[in-house]
């Protein structure tokens, strides 16, 4: 499952990182390119769901949704705005004309498939040696978010000085959604 919903994000965090580095450049985003990815996430979504369907009639854990637990809600929030609210966003040709709805279509998987991470690792997790639930300590959060800030700026530095992207093509006004 872990490896299906890793492939499912794959497509929606390049449209992600491709419209906020257009837009931290002051680019024009590729949109036609956004839109062709943006057409295969839909069928790749339904397949992860459709696995993520098999595997809880499968294990039978589906019974655990009737329990008012915060796995259950948590899974169910992951559910629905992580796979079946992108999954019809990404059907939609509207959409996939739409920079900023495209946008919020692909935020919306790497929201479900990081949800079902942290569902997976601390909130369902309960080590059978420990009494009590894992939670990262501060310093681990911010290992993490210094990792991500470093990697942003080293993006930046290398889109600058090397022939990533072209940053010669006139700049746009990015409040206006195509």
């Amino acid at each position: 499952m872990f490896l299906i919903s890793a492939i499912s994000v794959g497509f929606p965090m390049v449209i992600f990182e491709s419209i906020l580095a257009s837009k931290s450049l002051g680019l024009k985003p590729e949109m036609e390119l956004l839109s062709k990815l943006g057409k295969f996430v839909g069928p790749i979504l339904g397949i992860y769901l459709a696995f993520k369907l098999g595997d809880m009639f499968i294990r039978e854990t589906f019974r655990y949704l009737t329990q008012f637990t915060v796995e259950s809600v948590m899974f169910s929030i992951e559910f629905v705005f992580g796979i079946i609210v992108p999954l019809i966003m990404f059907l939609s040709d509207k959409v996939l004309r739409s920079k900023s709805k495209l946008f919020i279509a692909s935020c919306l998987v790497i929201f479900g498939v990081l949800l079902n991470r942290i569902n997976n690792f601390i909130i369902a997790y309960h080590p059978p040696y420990s009494k009590e639930a894992y939670i990262p300590s501060f310093g681990e959060f911010s290992v993490t978010l210094g990792c991500i800030a470093l990697l942003v700026l080293l993006y930046r530095l290398v889109v600058r000085f090397f022939p990533v992207i072209n940053l010669h093509q006139s700049p746009v006004n990015v409040l206006i959604d195509e």
